[in-house]
Order: structure tokens, then C-alpha cells, then sequence
């Protein structure tokens, strides 16, 4: 048994160490001057460069790029709570017609693969852009963060639909019941009674979204054209394009690190709950 358990420490630490060498050499080179990137890429920085950041946020857009992140991301994050939530309590609380029918579309939905389906969803805009312009003078549908935040969701619907019905449908009917003789109606009772309930479910939701949206690089390439409307993902590929033809690697690192700092931030300081969500069952008595 001991020797099993090192065994498992052993391999633990060897993927620890894979993953944090690639973060720290990152981190390290963002700091060089462009100079030090053709000696040994091991050696440590002479002194700590600032400047790289300071390029990568102004010169690259990266601060705009950051801003498109944030506001997409957050979007994104609202409109499918505000659509999933009401619609796990249906589906794990009350028996009405077509309920079987609803939670088969959504359990299909986590087989398909949203890289798969861009181009129809590009096309399907196109073709919807075309006939406002023909009917209003104007385009909406492509170039539009409002959008892309919608199709961010929607392709989320299955999973956070799934993990928080599960959730639901373990907590116990009794306050539920007792929220009713109260005079409580069925949106009070899910608005203050219930969610509170789900809280660590909701979290995990979130946070497992919100590193989805964040990291997304295929539909917001697809759906926006425009460079100066690209999230970081996008952009990031923007900048090691110019900063590889002026030679200025430095940049390029330091744009890599406003790309993974807020994530690596979000998951040390809630890393705990990701998983707690998915396995804290409801209350028993």
C-alpha cells in the first residue's frame, strides 16, 4: 500500500512538474530583454524588463483585447445562468409533458462538438445579415460581441443544464413544501430557497464556463472579422504575428501572461470548489 501510494505521489509530481516548467519558463521570458532571447533560453533574465508588458498592452491592443474578453465573457456568463437556472429546477423538480423529450435534446447536445457546428452557425448569420441589410440598411449579427456572447451560451446550455439538474433533483422536497404553505410561489421559492441550495453546483458552473469563454479562440475568430473586436485568445495570435516579424519575443511572452494570469488567479482561489459542486449531494433528514 505505501509503495502504491508513492508510486501515485511520483506521478503526480512528474505532471506537477510538466505543467509549472511551461508556466515559470513563460513567466521568465516575458521579463527578457528581446536581446536575451538568442542565448540560452534556461538562463534567467539579467535584470526584470517591464517594458515587454507595457508594449504587449499598448502597441499590441492587448488592454483592448482583455476589455472584448471581459465584457463577452461576462455577457456570456449572465445570459446563460439567466436561461439554465429556471430551466435545470423545471427539469429536476416538476413531471409536466415533453419533460423526457427536453432532458434527451439536452443530454445530445453534450455529444456535439461546437468546433463541428461554426461554420453552419457562420452561415446562418451571414445569410441572417443579408437580409437585414436588405430590409434595414444595416448588418447586426456578425462583428457583434452581443452575439457572440449568446452563441457562447448557447452552446454551453447542455452541460450546465445537465450538471445543475443533477444537483437539483438531490435536495430534498421538504422546504420546498413548506416554502408553499408559507404562500410562497414556485419563482420565490426557486429565487430564494433553492438556488442558495445549489450554490456550490452554481459555482462550479461558473467557473467551468467562465474558462471555456475566456480560452475560446474558434467562434470568436469565426464570427468576427474585425482584429480590433478580437478577445485575448484572438488577439494573442495577433501579437506573436507582429511581434515575431519585428523580433520583439519579449512582447510576445509578456502577452502570453495577460492571457493566463487571470485564469491561473480564478482557479488557485477556488480551485476547491470546481469538483465540490459536482459531488456535495443534498441534505439529509
Amino acid at each position: 500500500m505505501k509503495l502504491y501510494k508513492a508510486f501515485v505521489y511520483l506521478v503526480l509530481g512528474l505532471l506537477a512538474v510538466l505543467i509549472l516548467v511551461p508556466v515559470l519558463w513563460v513567466v521568465m521570458a516575458s521579463v527578457k530583454e528581446s536581446s536575451e532571447h538568442y542565448g540560452s533560453p534556461w538562463a534567467l533574465p539579467t535584470h526584470i524588463h517591464w517594458q515587454n508588458f507595457v508594449s504587449a498592452w499598448t502597441k499590441a491592443n492587448m488592454g483592448g483585447y482583455m476589455l472584448h474578453s471581459v465584457t463577452v465573457t461576462g455577457l456570456a456568463l449572465a445570459i446563460l445562468l439567466v436561461v439554465a437556472l429556471p430551466a435545470s429546477y423545471c427539469l429536476a423538480r416538476f413531471h409536466f409533458v415533453g419533460r423526457r423529450f427536453l432532458n434527451t435534446c439536452f443530454m445530445a447536445g453534450l455529444f456535439v462538438n461546437v468546433n463541428y457546428i461554426v461554420v453552419p452557425i457562420y452561415l446562418m448569420l451571414s445569410d441572417g445579415d443579408k437580409w437585414l441589410k436588405t430590409m434595414l440598411g444595416s448588418t447586426f449579427l456578425l462583428n457583434n460581441h452581443i452575439v457572440v456572447a449568446v452563441v457562447y451560451a448557447a452552446t454551453a446550455l447542455p452541460f450546465t443544464i445537465y450538471l445543475l439538474s443533477s444537483y437539483f433533483s438531490t435536495l430534498p422536497h421538504d422546504f420546498e413544501e413548506a416554502a408553499y404553505i408559507d404562500g410562497a410561489g414556485y419563482g420565490r421559492t426557486m429565487v430564494q430557497i433553492m438556488l442558495p441550495m445549489a450554490k456550490p453546483s452554481i459555482v462550479t458552473v461558473i467557473l467551468f464556463n467562465f474558462l471555456s469563454f475566456w480560452n475560446e479562440y474558434i467562434i470568436i475568430k469565426t464570427l468576427v472579422t474585425d482584429r480590433d473586436e478580437w478577445t485575448l485568445p484572438a488577439g494573442l495570435l495577433n501579437l506573436m504575428q507582429a511581434q515575431q516579424s519585428a523580433a520583439e519575443y519579449g512582447s510576445m511572452y509578456a502577452g502570453l501572461v495577460l492571457v493566463m494570469v487571470p485564469v491561473l488567479v480564478l482557479y488557485i482561489c477556488v480551485q476547491k470548489n470546481l469538483t465540490k459542486g459536482m459531488t456535495v449531494g443534498g441534505l439529509k433528514g
